[in-house]
């Protein structure tokens, strides 16, 4: 499906964002609304109320979102039609219909980050990379966040999990939070249709899920492309071999060298004086370079 350029900051055009689209992405659901306060909390209380209603891979997306939250409740907000708010509803379960492993669901972020990457070289043909634990970068700088929570399962079962993406497709340098921001529009240096991006984004994640699930959730396990998870992302992950200095609850600082991730996904640290840690995402603060650059 072309997508055409569409200049300034029309609303997104719904035409493209239905039926057609669910199907190819493999979606159970796909919403699109004007105006909320933060798609993921919006959707796991859907998932909540009407469990029947949201099934696996169920997505909710808006045009402005204007309580979004990030990782430690920072506010994120951007003007109107230049962003994607997205959140998609996950009831992992494996081929066979077993449900998850929840030792499995910390990769789904990885997982997205991901996707956003494919999505992001084939609607705008940029390179991106991760930064570690929920961030996808061009040429250093942030175009999008990624946050999961838990949500109720349906009806007792498992634990569903909300994962919400939001990417900065049109804004200007003048309208970015930080200098350390981009948008994919600055990036390509042309403006980029926000349909092309989403599209792009939700048919490469409901792949890369699928086949997640189908593995039962081991990131280890080689996928379609003949490599597992943990590979795939490690490949995609810029603060793998930098020095990081570690800002962790209590004040306490870690410093050394980011060498891989373990098979929960966590950070390995290796100090100075040789000491060998993981790091969960949940646990840090800040994570900063610690010889410069970007980490």
């Amino acid at each position: 499906m072309d997508i055409p350029e569409r200049p300034g900051r029309a609303p997104l055009d719904r035409t493209l964002l239905g039926p057609d689209l669910a199907s190819a992405a493999g979606l159970s659901r796909l919403e699109v609304v004007d105006e909320i306060g933060s798609t993921n909390t919006e959707l796991a209380r859907l998932a909540a109320v009407e469990p029947d209603g949201w099934g696996d891979l169920s997505v909710l997306v808006a045009e402005h979102q204007s309580a979004g939250r990030g990782r430690l409740q920072r506010h994120w907000e951007s003007p109107t039609g230049t962003s994607l708010s997205v959140s998609v509803l996950l009831r992992p379960r494996s081929r066979s219909g077993r449900p998850l492993p929840t030792q499995g669901y910390s990769w789904f972020s990885p997982l997205a980050a991901l996707a956003l990457r494919e999505a992001l070289a084939e609607a705008a043909g940029l390179e991106a990379g991760v930064k570690w634990p929920n961030d996808v970068v061009i040429a250093g700088r942030k175009v999008s966040g990624i946050l999961a929570q838990l949500a109720p399962g349906a009806h007792g079962g498992p634990p569903a999990v909300v994962l919400g993406t939001g990417i900065n497709v049109g804004q200007t340098e003048d309208e970015l939070p930080v200098p350390t921001a981009t948008s994919v529009a600055i990036e390509a240096g042309r403006p980029v249709a926000r349909e092309a991006v989403l599209t792009a984004y939700l048919k490469a994640f409901g792949r890369r899920y699928r086949e997640f699930c189908a593995v039962d959730g081991d990131p280890d396990a080689p996928l379609v492309a003949g490599r597992g998870l943990v590979g795939q992302v490690q490949d995609a992950t810029i603060t793998l071999g930098k020095r990081v200095r570690v800002e962790l609850p209590g004040g306490r600082f870690l410093e050394g060298r980011a060498t891989g991730l373990d098979p929960h996904g966590a950070l390995l640290v290796l100090e100075d004086d040789g000491s060998r840690h993981a790091v969960a995402a949940g646990d840090v603060v800040h994570l900063r370079p610690a010889d410069g650059g970007y980490a």
